[in-house]
């Protein structure tokens, strides 16, 4: 895949997290010089690969300067205001501020910066709230997400879009990207807790309690997520002012991931107790129906996921220290 040009720099906003940081990795192995731009280091980075900033925060023109010193053409928001050290259970205000003000707050930076910049942002399928079952989620269906999380994303996601609508300077995409599961996932998603789950009962042989939705989800590796961002960085993508679906294009019951997860950690059947979820829960994360359409990031960005749910599962169970 075509990468940005020799010498110019990638820089990833939240690069520390699950997504992020797998984003970072993929663009160094294609040989550029990337940033993680975040609010903690983490251990795995060189510290001149760690600048720390706080998207909620800073300064408009301190952003704006930060990159042009450091000749950033390639901005990636990982940036989530549901992450693994703030979680799910948010007020709206405190999503809005990371989703959609802090979002603004990066466009009216990158629109300072003295060249043209392809900025990728990282939307989610929760966008586009539920719809009937059968349904591909891609650029033909209409967002309508019905709770806070999916709203604030969407309204960021419309000001990047709009941004690249607005002015020939601001290069412009949105990845809308499905549940995502792989190695070292977020504590605060559900493979990141049925993983803490799971290791508790390798370690102790307590059951895990697992709330299993009665739901059909698009699962997809983190890996294969950040391919699919380096292939929008691409020059060679025309993608500007586009939203692009990204997943497997398979609907898994969500019990069935449960078991297979199960499986692939070596674990008994006896290891799970599955409970059904309570009144309300899961409100506003869309639906009990998410399929992507898989042709969309396959037509525009050359990219379609390679990892397969089973392999996924079992390198997120070998990379957390767990016996093969």
């Amino acid at each position: 895949m075509s990468q940005p040009g020799a010498g110019d720099a990638v820089a990833v906003l939240g690069g520390t997290g699950w997504v992020g940081s797998h984003v970072h990795a993929a663009f160094a192995r294609g040989a550029s010089r990337v940033l993680s731009l975040a609010r903690h280091p983490a251990p795995h980075l060189p510290p001149d690969a760690f600048r720390p900033v706080d998207l909620t925060a800073v300064p408009t023109r301190e952003l704006a300067r930060l990159l042009r010193d450091e000749g950033v053409r390639t901005v990636v928001n990982a940036t989530d205001g549901a992450n693994a050290t703030d979680g799910w259970d948010r007020p709206e205000e405190a999503l809005r501020r990371t989703n959609v003000t802090a979002v603004r707050r990066l466009l009216d930076a990158v629109a300072l910066l003295p060249w043209p910049v392809r900025l990728v942002h990282i939307g989610t399928v929760h966008e586009f709230g539920p719809v009937p079952r059968g349904t591909l989620l891609g650029g033909g269906v209409e967002p309508r997400p019905t709770g806070s999380y999916g709203r604030s994303k969407l309204d960021g996601s419309r000001a990047v879009l709009d941004a690249a609508s607005a002015t020939g300077r601001m290069d412009a995409v949105v990845l809308r990207v499905a549940s995502v599961c792989g190695p070292h996932p977020s504590p605060a998603s559900f493979v990141g807790h049925l993983l803490s789950a799971f290791r508790r009962y390798a370690d102790n042989g307590a059951p895990a309690r697992i709330v299993v939705a009665d739901a059909a989800r698009d699962f997809v590796d983190v890996r294969d997520v950040a391919d699919a961002v380096v292939a929008a960085a691409s020059p060679r993508r025309q993608v500007r002012g586009r939203a692009v679906t990204i997943g497997s294009g398979i609907a898994t019951p969500v019990a069935e991931l449960v078991t297979a997860f199960r499986c692939a950690a070596g674990l008994p059947p006896g290891a799970v107790v599955e409970r059904p979820p309570g009144p309300g829960a899961g409100v506003g994360l869309g639906g009990d129906w998410v399929r992507t359409d898989v042709a969309e990031a396959e037509r525009l960005l050359g990219w379609r996921a390679r990892i397969s749910l089973d392999r996924s599962l079992r390198d997120t169970w070998l990379a957390a220290g767990g016996r093969g």
